[in-house]
């Protein structure tokens, strides 16, 4: 098993657990167990939302790090790998840190569309097999 793949893998996974606990706490602060206010500036809102993409997104790069990393990858893919793992880091620091959601920024840009290029570029490496 490829370390970079393993490596990617942890950070994603603890991502989405501290941001599940990060949202248990600001929840239990604010005193709203179930669902969250609509506006686009509160932490919550903004927590809530990070963890759900995450969630969206970090087990089906796990699988694809953890099976290609077990197939001796090239660079390009260990580079895909950590550039997906850095975009989806992105993409929660551009929901949680900025003032609001209601508006783009191009750190969530960034983010979003390195999701979306790395994880095709490794959807292919699975489908060719190098």
């Amino acid at each position: 098993m490829n370390g970079i793949a393993l490596a990617c893998t942890c950070v994603l996974g603890l991502l989405l657990f501290v941001l599940g606990l990060s949202v248990t706490v600001v929840r239990s602060r604010v005193g709203l167990l179930s669902g969250y206010a609509p506006e686009p500036d509160l932490l919550l809102t903004k927590l809530v939302r990070a963890h759900g993409n995450t969630a969206e997104y970090a087990a089906f790069f796990a699988a694809l790090f953890l099976y290609l990393g077990a197939q001796n990858p090239p660079h390009w893919q260990l580079w895909c790998m950590a550039g997906a793992m850095a975009c989806r880091l992105l993409l929660v620091v551009s929901l949680v840190a900025w003032p609001t959601m209601s508006k783009p920024n191009p750190a969530r840009a960034i983010g979003a569309l390195g999701t979306y290029v790395f994880g095709a570029a490794l959807c292919i490496a699975l489908l060719v097999g190098r």
